[in-house]
């Protein structure tokens, strides 16, 4: 449905990078939040492995935030280079 309406190519790939962004940041705090909660269970060592993992989850999820963000930005700078090089021919 969103292929028929969307026909550039290049936009739909953005929009489904920028939509990973958020589950990234998401998914990874959970993960870290959960295993947390798991070792902390089982060693009984309440809160501070979930405290640990859960900022180590947070930190995880910024990161790969970064590193998405990065790849939009050099998929957008080579777009309007490709868009730029194309305006010089004609």
């Amino acid at each position: 449905m969103f292929g028929r309406l969307i026909k550039d190519k290049s936009v739909r790939e953005s929009i489904a990078s920028a939509s990973v962004v958020g589950l990234n940041l998401v998914s990874a705090t959970f993960v870290g939040l959960f295993i947390g909660w798991w070792l902390d269970k089982w060693l009984d060592t309440k809160p501070w492995l979930l405290l640990a993992f859960l900022i180590l989850g947070i930190v995880a999820g910024f990161k790969n935030v970064i590193v998405e963000v990065r790849k939009i930005q050099k998929a957008d700078a080579g777009e309007q280079e490709k868009q730029g090089g194309d305006d010089e021919k004609s």
